[in-house]
């Protein structure tokens, strides 16, 4: 059995090299077991792929790097990495040391026992920031509406999946992936292990405000319609409203007030509530004919400038 550990790093250089030497401890634990690491640089602005390139020329057997040609964000990355994966189980984890690597026999187990095709880490505290923790309560909502994943589960960036769910997610070539939906699209056998979430051995989040609402944006409107289907029902919502309002007008000056004024007021708060609601059914709209037009495009997953020897230049983009 061979694992393939995936991290995609920005703004990691004073960790990654903590965490490839955690990896490299626990997996020697089952001296039975291959590995392989890959780690993806996202264009990181520090010295991150100059520390890649040294610890996998120290351990080229094991080690394997590349470098984005600019940042294409997490999700690519990690489609990156896992196209360069050759393992029979892939692990996912993040670069600033909070992952609990040593719980990683625990989720692999769970996944040998023959009922997962992926396991995720489940965290009953995260331990980020409280704007970050925003972010990944409503990426929860969102998934359990648009995907359909059970309300009590939980996805995290750390988990680990068999190879034929990778090759399946690799078949996704579009500019806008969204983990979540490329694995609960190809299975549903989904289980989740308890871990501890650290906290950060150094830095800051490289999520900002910016990056989380594109990767809310992308859970909206890679993978399913639903939006669409609400601002169809917002929009018959607002005219049965308005005509309901109408009648009752006509209704009430004819037979109930017929010195009633008609008011501007109830008029103009009527057509900036209908505008208003028009114009983001028609941004919602543009958003999803935009994305198409990108696709159209053959707009790049992503771009890889450069690799390690060892990587074997398996593709320089997708």
């Amino acid at each position: 059995m061979k694992i393939s550990f995936v991290i995609p790093c920005y703004r990691s250089e004073k960790t990654i090299e903590g965490v490839v030497s955690e990896i490299k401890s626990v997996v020697s634990q089952r001296p039975e077991v291959e590995y392989e690491i890959v780690m993806v640089s996202d264009h990181s602005p520090d010295n991150v792929y100059q520390v890649i390139e040294k610890m996998c020329h120290d351990d080229p057997a094991h080690l394997r790097g590349l470098e984005l040609a600019r940042n294409f964000g997490q999700p690519a990355a990690q489609m990156a990495g896992f196209s360069r994966a050759t393992g029979d189980i892939v692990f996912s984890l993040d670069d600033d040391g909070q992952a609990p690597v040593d719980a990683v026999y625990r989720l692999v187990d769970t996944l040998l026992d023959g009922r997962y095709d992926v396991v995720y880490g489940a965290y009953p505290k995260k331990k980020h920031n409280v704007f970050r923790n925003i972010g990944s309560w409503v990426n929860h909502l969102m998934a359990v509406w648009l995907i359909g994943i059970p309300r009590g589960m939980y996805t995290t960036s750390f988990f680990t999946v068999r190879r034929f769910i990778v090759d399946e997610m690799l078949k996704y070539g579009g500019p806008f992936p969204y983990l979540s939906g490329l694995i609960f699209r190809s299975t549903r056998n989904v289980g989740t292990v308890e871990v501890e979430h650290r906290t950060r051995a150094a830095g800051t989040s490289g999520y900002t405000f910016g990056r989380l609402f594109r990767l809310w944006i992308n859970g909206f409107t890679a993978f399913s319609v639903a939006p669409l289907r609400i601002a169809s029902y917002a929009g018959a919502f607002c005219a049965v409203l308005g005509f309901g309002f109408g009648a009752w007008m006509v209704v009430k000056k004819l037979f109930v007030s017929p010195d009633m004024p008609m008011g501007y007021s109830s008029l103009m708060s009527v057509m900036l509530s209908v505008g208003g609601m028009l114009m983001l059914m028609l941004g919602l709209i543009g958003e999803y004919v935009g994305r198409i037009y990108i696709c159209i495009n053959c707009a790049p997953q992503f771009v890889v400038a450069r690799h390690t020897p060892d990587d074997g230049g398996r593709g320089e983009g997708k």
